[in-house]
């Protein structure tokens, strides 16, 4: 009996060693999955069941049991019936987790939208696609690529599309999913901040060697020296933890902050720019924040990506979801059709031009293919690179829009080509070289 008991009380004493360690990673748990269903049913229009069996069939997110109110357009977490979070879905402006400070927030400010009538085909509309058959294209080749790509479900592909000479010449769904599915590109998004810069760079409104700290001068350790270029090359040197496996810097801006802008704002200088490279989600929504502070009002800021970038380009699917602050969480949340993601792809294949209009200039897309210093060639300026032959068949002027779980937007301008593929499941180097690999092999 007594060691029945001593046996008992040390398995008591491990469950609540247990609960109190990882009682506060519910709060993630039950934040992911609500937020994660709240965009999924309100934006994307997704099935509640399919969500639940796959998007958050994930290690811990799982655990979490999710309800979804339509009347309410929110979605409601909990793991075993403990820490409740909520995410809200509002109108254009897309789902938010809440939290004490909710009621304080004004949701009253919207994007406006700037689309055209759409009376053309792709890439420059939405009209249908051009079916011309390339003489240079073997089809057949082409096919073992996309059967490949799709035939072990492991992968998780979800969409698959490549175009060549600014045509669609491949273009693949799993069931469930079709061109009209948005689809979230995760850390991809962190390209598109980056090109929102390369436009107010072209209009001579910034440049990259603005000094955004400059006013900290009489503040220990100050970050007078930091600029745009250091932030949007993650070579800042402000201290950060990029872990989504525990309590860290990135999964505490997510999933608790009212305003992500904040976070990676108020790090300590860890080293000197340029001296290391760290990549950080919380630097690309302090750039965010500094966006923001270039306009005279948050309407303009609001306003301003989707006038000058994305429903210029005809992108007028994507949606950018904001924290509760109203700032755009541009490390994390735009979503939009496989189609719109290639569109942002054939804007820097054809180095910033848009059916005769000019974007951005050409020298931008040399600056963010440049490698950034001590990134081994894997980074420029939030896009990645091939410089080293990460992909060893693939030529090295790959440059890409990288995004959780395998989203991808690969530009090859050599080879006059862009491919986008969507999943659930991060694919290895070896994969991704053989995708691409094949794809080209079918290109004389």
């Amino acid at each position: 009996m007594k060691k029945l008991k001593w046996i008992f009380g040390i398995a008591l004493i491990c469950l609540i060693a247990a609960v109190y360690f990882n009682y506060p990673k519910l709060n993630l748990i039950s934040g992911y999955a609500s937020k994660n269903m709240a965009s999924s049913v309100f934006i994307a229009d997704r099935d509640i069941d399919g969500i639940t069996l796959n998007d958050n069939n994930m290690p811990l997110i799982k655990l979490a049991d999710t309800k979804v109110s339509n009347k309410n357009k929110s979605a409601t977490a909990t793991v075993y019936g403990l820490m409740p979070r909520t995410a809200v879905y509002k109108e254009g402006l897309g789902a938010v987790l809440t939290n004490k400070e909710f009621s304080k927030h004004n949701f009253d400010i919207v994007p406006n939208r700037f689309t055209k009538k759409d009376t053309l085909p792709f890439l420059y509309g939405n009209n249908g696609v051009i079916d011309t058959i390339l003489d240079n294209v073997a089809y057949d080749k082409l096919e073992v690529a996309f059967e490949n790509a799709f035939k072990d479900a492991e992968q998780k592909t979800r969409s698959l599309l490549v175009i060549h000479k600014n045509q669609i010449i491949g273009e693949r769904y799993i069931d469930g999913f079709t061109k009209e599915t948005k689809i979230l590109g995760w850390s991809m998004t962190k390209s598109i901040l980056a090109t929102l810069y390369g436009i107010l760079e072209y209009q001579d409104k910034i440049d990259m060697d603005y000094k955004p700290f400059s006013d900290e001068i009489r503040i220990k350790n100050p970050k007078t020296n930091i600029t745009l270029d250091h932030l949007l090359r993650m070579q800042s040197g402000l201290e950060w933890d990029e872990n989504y496996f525990k309590i860290s810097d990135v999964t505490r801006m997510l999933f608790l902050d009212s305003d992500m802008t904040l976070a990676q704002r108020n790090k300590k200088v860890v080293a000197p720019p340029t001296e290391i490279w760290n990549y950080s989600s919380g630097t690309t929504n302090l750039l965010s924040g500094i966006l923001r502070d270039q306009f005279k009002s948050h309407q303009e800021y609001l306003d301003f990506p989707y006038r000058e970038l994305i429903d210029r380009i005809g992108m007028n699917s994507m949606l950018l979801e904001t924290d509760l602050s109203g700032n755009y969480i541009l490390s994390s949340y735009a979503w939009a059709t496989t189609r719109d993601w290639a569109k942002f792809g054939l804007l820097y294949l054809n180095r910033g031009e848009w059916n005769g209009e000019r974007i951005f200039s050409e020298s931008w897309s040399d600056y963010v293919s440049k490698p950034t210093i001590n990134s081994n060639g894997t980074y420029g300026a939030h896009f990645w690179l091939n410089a080293e032959a990460k992909y060893a068949d693939i030529p090295t002027d790959l440059y890409s829009v990288n995004g959780f779980q395998g989203q991808r937007i690969f530009i090859i301008p050599s080879k006059d080509l862009v491919v986008v593929r969507t999943g659930l499941k991060e694919q290895t180097d070896e994969q991704f070289n053989t995708l691409l690999k094949e794809i080209i092999a079918s290109i004389r």
